[in-house]
């Protein structure tokens, strides 16, 4: 039975040059505690081969890589280069979407995409749209989605919102357009 989901790196990103020096370290203790699962998101899935443990294999049981992306161009770069590599449990976070993105052609894999808005006040506006076409994408693939968060700056319907950032989650969840796969 699994203890809990731990989250590697949340302010900072688990495969950064900076982490190079102590991350087999990391490695190992994610390897002795098969009791919880490692989730670590990365903007750097170009580097995931150079930093991965020697018996890496097809992946650990524990670990689930997310591959972050916020427009078409990173989303096209970066999940060509996801979609090949050997991790038993993947994730695309599209957080900040900051365009409508096509990424169905990367959803075979995947166990759950995950889409929201940017926050604060410097904050770029976010389409519903883009996430509920996001989540059709999802469907015809049967991969979970799930809408986060709003942006801080949302159009929905043709009319822009100004969102307070406690809010954002609240009104995506209240959007009630998760979508939980057939397994």
């Amino acid at each position: 039975m699994k203890s809990g989901l731990v989250y590697l790196c949340f302010s900072t990103d688990f495969l950064i040059e900076e982490a190079d020096e102590w991350r087999n370290d990391c490695w190992q203790m994610i390897k002795q505690r098969q009791d919880c699962t490692f989730l670590f998101l990365t903007k750097r899935i170009d580097r995931f081969k150079k930093c991965i443990p020697n018996d890496w294999n097809d992946g650990y049981d524990n670990v689930v890589v997310c591959c972050t992306i916020e427009n078409q161009k990173n989303a096209d770069y970066k999940l060509s280069i996801f979609k090949d590599l050997p991790i038993k449990h993947k994730c695309i976070t599209a957080q900040p979407l900051l365009e409508k993105i096509d990424i169905e052609k990367y959803l075979d894999g995947i166990e759950l995409v995950v889409v929201g808005g940017e926050s604060d006040k410097n904050a770029r506006v976010f389409n519903y749209d883009w996430a509920l076409d996001i989540r059709e994408q999802c469907i015809r693939k049967n991969v979970n989605f799930e809408f986060r968060q709003c942006g801080t700056y949302t159009v929905k319907d043709g009319k822009q919102y100004t969102i307070q950032t406690k809010d954002l989650c609240r009104q995506a969840r209240l959007a009630g357009i998760n979508y939980k796969g057939q397994v």
